[in-house]
């Protein structure tokens, strides 16, 4: 199985982002779509999530269970970690929940609210509630960033061996993040002229 990407057009205005664009997707491994800020790639991104519709073409293979790691981490503020991650997925074990926050490095103080957090720890804790949540297709945008190179390849490690086998989107400008993300597949962006 696979996703497919056919014909794809999103246009703001008179600005088109995408024009004609075709990608095939596999099943069960990471792919990354690279590309300069700018070119469309969280645009891609959000149409496969279904938040945008795409003005033309058509896209194929999304299964219905997604989760999403989004360029802002969008968390509550005044919850903690913890709190925060079982908002979104209340069936998930909380010793499971606690054992992603201490792999993370976020155990000490997962009870904290996360406003009291630094950029990067507050990423890991975006990264670990997408984890957490029941999918079939993971979407992450920039999911490394803000972090220092120790936590990148942590946090890297953790998504490899979270998302084994499983299907991941994963937007980046960062060529280090493919390696680090153990990418089956580069999808290669450019800007529309």
């Amino acid at each position: 199985m696979e996703i497919r990407i056919s014909g794809l057009q999103k246009s703001y205005g008179e600005h088109r982002v995408l024009d004609d664009f075709h990608a095939v997707i596999p099943w069960g491994k990471t792919t990354c779509i690279m590309g300069p800020s700018g070119c469309g790639k969280t645009t891609l991104l959000r149409i496969l999530m279904g938040l945008e519709k795409a003005d033309g073409g058509s896209v194929e293979g999304i299964p219905e269970k997604k989760s999403a790691v989004f360029q802002e981490d969008r968390l509550c503020f005044s919850l903690s970690a913890k709190t925060n991650i079982r908002l979104v997925c209340p069936r998930r074990d909380v010793a499971e929940i606690e054992e992603g926050l201490r792999k993370l490095g976020l155990y000490e103080c997962m009870d904290q609210p996360v406003r009291e957090y630094s950029g990067g720890m507050r990423r890991r804790t975006a990264v670990l509630r997408a984890l957490c949540a029941d999918w079939d297709i993971l979407f992450l945008d920039e999911p490394l960033k803000g972090l220092d190179d120790e936590m990148k390849a942590v946090t890297a490690g953790y998504i490899r061996t979270q998302a084994a086998g499983k299907t991941v989107v994963c937007v980046t400008h960062d060529r280090e993040d493919i390696e680090l993300l153990g990418a089956g597949q580069v999808i290669q962006m450019n800007y529309r002229k």
